[in-house]
């Protein structure tokens, strides 16, 4: 069974929590992508900051995004995939959280991100169709 280290898109980079989301806006458009994990001072994954919520919960509100920590974001424990879990948990874990990138971590050590589109490219049609139904569904 393909597991999430054969899809995931590896070399997942991290914002600091102590960065400011000015600097992970950069980042994000550096990298021209829409989300970021953060990762504490202690290499673990804290939780992700997205672009939305920098345009939400920092701009809409007039906060100062050059002051504004992307550590604020970090909310609870991250919603993560094993590098060795097979895509039956992958596709458990993106509709039962309804989310569309998972970071994927080996031991404590981020390793890369499974986002919907490696699912969609590496899975059946069918699973891709369930997955995206859970997805759209309040």
């Amino acid at each position: 069974m393909t597991t999430a280290r054969e899809i995931m898109t590896s070399g997942a980079e991290c914002i600091g929590e102590r960065d400011s989301v000015l600097d992970a806006a950069r980042k994000l458009a550096e990298l021209n992508v829409g989300s970021l994990p953060i990762c504490g001072i202690d290499e673990r994954l804290k939780g992700m900051l997205t672009d939305r919520d920098i345009v939400v919960k920092v701009l809409a509100k007039g906060k100062d995004p050059a002051t504004t920590q992307a550590g604020e974001f970090a909310q609870g424990e991250a919603v993560t995939i094993g590098a060795d879990d097979d895509a039956e948990e992958i596709l458990r874990t993106m509709a039962t959280h309804k989310v569309r990138r998972l970071p994927v971590i080996d031991g404590h050590q981020l390793v890369g991100i499974v986002a919907q589109a490696d699912v969609a490219r590496a899975l059946p049609d069918i699973k891709v169709g369930d997955l995206l139904e859970a997805l759209s569904s309040d």
